[in-house]
């Protein structure tokens, strides 16, 4: 029997082909959770659904009414939500100088504001008790150039699931987040095979390799389990890159941008 057998689980942010969201999601349902694959993408999703025999259901987390129907509608088909997982992001990199009001607004949106709706969501739904996870940052420890209005957002976003651990942990519920580094994955190939750059990264992380999707996801799997007695924390998935620093853009040349989209 899995670790997650009777599990129903919500995954935000799985719409992209091979992402992180769907690896998580890969995890869960390898572990015997009923798994709802959530995103923006409705022809993804509904493939992805057919591939691994998850659910999926089209959900713009920025927007509440979506995020609400999401929830109702996972409840109404599967009588209850126990997991709930935010993987959803923007790695925008620009100065502060050189952003946008509109750029500014549309993360926020989606890493601070979307963030909210979301675990409005989880605790009006997990009135038996659940585990909350959401994925951050390794820059919110280790800062890198030109990536404030990431930083901030995902800053904001562990802010917020400390809240709802401290005032609802009565309700049974758990809510931590979980921080990747540089992360190996299909939307990084191209950035990660540039010469030098992953060479860069890796002297930064003492257990001498960048992570993948798989490492994030068997965390993920532990916190989402009823043996995690842990809550409010901040895990950091990262092969231990906050002990020391991500490099400099001018260590690892202009591909910086690229490289950290995901991370």
């Amino acid at each position: 029997m899995g670790k997650l057998s009777g599990k129903v689980a919500i995954v935000v942010g799985a719409g992209s082909k091979d992402n992180m969201g769907q690896s998580i999601c890969r995890a869960l349902l390898a572990e015997g959770a009923l798994v709802v694959a959530a995103g923006r993408k409705a022809e993804t999703l509904e493939a992805f659904a057919a591939e691994t025999g998850a659910d999926w259901h089209l959900c713009d987390i920025t927007r509440r009414a979506d995020v609400d129907q999401l929830f109702a509608d996972t409840v109404a088909k599967h009588g209850q939500v126990d997991i709930a997982i935010n993987a959803s992001g923007w790695g925008l990199m620009k100065s502060i100088f050189d952003i946008s009001d509109e750029e500014l607004a549309q993360i926020v949106a989606l890493q601070f504001t979307g963030v909210h709706h979301f675990l409005a969501a989880c605790v009006r739904t997990m009135t038996n008790g659940g585990s909350i996870i959401q994925i951050s940052s390794a820059t919110t420890r280790a800062p890198i150039f030109d990536h404030a209005a990431y930083i901030g957002t995902k800053t904001g976003s562990e802010a917020l699931i400390r809240c709802v651990a401290n005032q609802y942990g009565g309700q049974g519920i758990r809510a931590n987040t979980v921080s990747p580094g540089l992360t190996e994955s299909p939307m990084t190939s191209d950035a990660v095979g540039t010469p030098g750059l992953v060479d860069a990264f890796r002297k930064e992380y003492p257990l001498g390799r960048i992570g993948t999707s798989q490492d994030v996801a068997n965390a993920i799997v532990w916190l989402a389990g009823d043996d995690c007695f842990m809550t409010g924390q901040n895990l950091q998935v990262n092969g231990g890159l906050t002990l020391r620093r991500n490099p400099r853009p001018d260590e690892i040349g202009a591909s910086v941008g690229a490289a950290l989209a995901t991370q």
